[in-house]
């Protein structure tokens, strides 16, 4: 039923955790199986995800596709890391289950959230909100 590296991101899961001084936090649910991924970015000078967490709540295919996300944009400039698509993430993965690939859709669009959420700070006047 899943492939060998969804069992391997599911046993073996990378960059778990939070960043207490997060850049940007993305976070994405599916209410109807209850899958919740949060994640966390750390973004350098160059806007390029110099560090990036993960925290979900779910089936095995949801924390596969969580830890493979943060795998594949390790690194990569925040253009580079917004063309990461909800297909890309399942296809990384060899594949997923007609019945999961909700899974990947929560994964792509937690981390499209981070980085929106980055950006919307870097926005934000100086000293906004003290």
């Amino acid at each position: 039923m899943y492939s060998e590296a969804v069992m391997d991101h599911f046993m073996n899961p990378r960059n778990v955790g939070s960043l207490a001084d997060a850049d940007g936090v993305g976070t994405e649910g599916n209410p109807v199986c209850g899958d919740v991924m949060k994640i966390y970015i750390k973004v350098d000078g160059e806007e390029r995800i110099e560090d990036i967490k993960f925290q979900t709540f779910g089936c095995g295919a949801a924390i596969a596709t969580s830890s493979m996300v943060t795998e594949m944009v390790k690194g990569l400039t925040l253009e580079e890391a917004m063309d990461v698509s909800n297909k890309k993430v399942a296809e990384a993965l060899g594949g997923l289950p007609a019945n999961k690939m909700h899974c990947s859709n929560l994964a792509a669009d937690a981390l499209h959230k981070a980085i929106e959420d980055y950006r919307a700070k870097k926005q934000a006047p100086q000293g906004a909100g003290q």
